[in-house]
């Protein structure tokens, strides 16, 4: 049985520069552990080598394994490997591990000057459970999807404050 495919989008907006989110979102060393609550790096980074110096040459050799904590209590584990990177812009990554598919951020300056970050899914879980009750729970695991990103959006929220008040 093949799961269904999950057609998710975010769109999180903060009061800071486009670049500033950028160092946070795009960091080669994947510190997304340090703000998203529920996050956990799954096990080490794993680096093809480098071809270049930059940070987004660094980010285009990584592949980020996470694990995440549901609000409905379950773990996922998801790696994460950019297969674009256009800096302080976008990022697009393909998934594995229990969610199998692609994704996409893109960060824009909004008139205000805040950041708008838009995040987009298209994934498959890939675990037997999930595919097995993924006709029935998709609105629970929809909503878990959500809870989810509403605590990465505010941790981020936070933690860029805490890197303006270091300023």
């Amino acid at each position: 049985m093949t799961a269904r495919l999950y057609d998710l989008s975010s769109s999180w907006t903060f009061p800071n520069s486009q670049q500033e989110v950028w160092n946070v979102i795009a960091d080669p060393d994947m510190a997304w552990p340090d703000w998203w609550p529920g996050c956990t790096l799954a096990k080490p980074l794993e680096r093809t080598p480098v071809i270049g110096t930059s940070a987004s040459e660094l980010l285009l050799a990584t592949t980020a394994t996470l694990n995440f904590k549901a609000s409905l209590g379950y773990t996922l584990s998801v790696s994460y490997h950019p297969t674009l990177v256009e800096s302080p812009r976008e990022v697009v990554f393909d998934a594995g591990g229990d969610l199998a598919g692609n994704g996409r951020v893109v960060l824009s300056t909004k008139d205000n000057g805040h950041t708008e970050m838009k995040i987009e899914w298209r994934v498959r879980p890939t675990s037997r459970w999930m595919t097995f009750l993924s006709p029935i729970a998709r609105p629970a695991f929809t909503y878990a999807h959500a809870a989810l990103m509403r605590r990465g959006e505010t941790g981020l929220r936070d933690y860029l404050a805490r890197q303006n008040n270091k300023k």
